[in-house]
């Protein structure tokens, strides 16, 4: 079992120091995309900023225009024009053929979303108050709970607010379904980490489903993003993504640990 602890320590340390997936000071964008669907969310975003930047200026130069162009001192005998067909079918249309240019790829990421036919594993996220309980049904039904570290309790590397003393070991290169749910007897909670492009209610009663596709290997950090009660700031999300051959070394490690009631992670944080 010693052998197994240096094994996989010394398998796990260029992914133990990298920080990839977390907040950076003076950041004022989005995270760096983890999957190819954030970096699709991304790009879509970017190209909606875009259009509403232009209809932005374009209105406030033509208010600007009119208030010159229509004052009373630029015009003193006012026009007695009541209507324009032509101007009246052009913003109506113009408006139309931008919705329309929009929703295109609008509807396309929304069917990625929600397109679980390639699914390689699942892992289910149980919202408690307040912290996440996870389970590999998978995998011989694997299950933990991950509370958020204090801070005397933080290693080095580890971030304020956002570490847990148990991480969600996922393999990268998977699509992997996320079942997310919330406590029977809690409250609404929200299982979001922003570098993948997830972001799912946890609903007391119903089981809502994502996914997403880690592309390297690294830390992710997330937290609950509903309004859930006084401990909301304090139910982080953290995911450790490793290679398939890791996975499978710390399944066998977890599975052992897990039935002896010792914790499975101490390796991964060590």
């Amino acid at each position: 079992m010693r052998f197994l602890y240096i094994l996989t320590c010394g398998l796990m340390l260029p992914t133990l120091l990298a920080a990839l997936g977390q907040p950076e000071d003076w950041q004022l964008s989005f995270q760096d995309p983890a999957s190819p669907l954030m970096r699709e969310l991304i790009n879509f975003h970017d190209l909606v900023f875009w259009i509403i930047t232009a209809i932005t200026v374009f209105v406030f130069l033509l208010l600007a225009y009119v208030c010159w162009k229509f004052s009373a001192k630029n015009n003193k005998k006012p026009s007695k024009t009541t209507h324009n067909s032509t101007l009246e079918i052009a913003w109506t249309l113009i408006p139309v053929l931008i919705l329309v240019f929009i929703a295109v790829p609008s509807f396309r990421l929304l069917y990625k979303q929600n397109d679980f036919s390639n699914i390689d594993m699942t892992v289910k996220a149980v919202g408690y108050t307040w912290f996440w309980g996870y389970e590999y049904p998978d995998h011989d039904d694997i299950t933990f709970d991950a509370v958020m570290l204090e801070e005397e309790e933080l290693e080095e590397g580890q971030p304020r607010l956002l570490s847990t003393d148990n991480v969600l070991v996922l393999p990268v290169k998977k699509n992997i379904k996320m079942l997310i749910t919330s406590d029977p007897s809690g409250v609404i909670h929200s299982w979001s980490v922003p570098s993948l492009g997830v972001k799912m209610d946890a609903i007391p009663g119903r089981l809502n489903e994502t996914y997403f596709y880690i592309e390297k290997p690294g830390m992710y950090y997330g937290q609950c993003s509903e309004l859930c009660g006084p401990g909301h700031g304090f139910m982080p999300i953290s995911i450790k993504a490793v290679t398939e051959e890791e996975f499978a070394v710390w399944l066998n490690y977890a599975k052992k640990e897990f039935a002896s009631n010792n914790d499975p992670m101490d390796y991964v944080q060590k």
